[in-house]
């Protein structure tokens, strides 16, 4: 291994840690999203897309920020895990691990929100990172379906 490829493969690293990072800290403690103080009872909703129609249904008066942040903001926080997994393994993943391996780190989370009473367990959190984490994939692969074109080609 080249001198370089050490220092692509630690920095791939390093941002993947920073990305880890900034996650757990708006999962567990930042305090725009309410996450410092711990409930008494145990909140969760185990009822798929009951809170995803919720914030449609009620988007005009829950607000656009809200709905965005609930919604839109959930899928996209984990396009990055969806474009990392691939990019960590040189690309040994496929669409079925990614799709595991970020169901299985969200379920992680709300299991540690239950548990914590930061936060609230929420099934439609899961479907919703899950699918940020397929987008992630899909937007790698094409990525490097793109690059291998373009390399191809000269």
């Amino acid at each position: 291994m080249k001198i370089n490829d050490k220092i692509r493969k630690w920095m791939k690293l390093g941002a993947f840690l920073l990305y880890i990072s900034i996650l757990v800290y708006f999962l567990f403690f930042a305090d725009m999203f309410g996450r410092t103080s711990s409930a008494t009872n145990y909140r969760y909703n185990l009822t798929p897309f009951k809170e995803i129609q919720r914030f449609i249904v009620y988007s005009g008066h829950l607000g656009v920020a809200s709905v965005f942040t609930n919604l839109i903001g959930n899928v996209v926080a984990f396009i990055p895990f969806g474009i990392f997994l691939p990019i960590l393994t040189n690309n040994r993943l496929k669409i079925c691990q990614v799709t595991i391996s970020t169901f299985a780190l969200t379920l992680s989370i709300e299991l540690i929100q239950l548990m914590s009473r930061v936060g609230i367990f929420d099934v439609d959190d899961i479907i919703l990172n899950t699918l940020g984490g397929i987008i992630g994939y899909l937007m790698f692969f094409v990525w490097k379906s793109v690059k291998e074109r373009k390399k191809a080609k000269s």
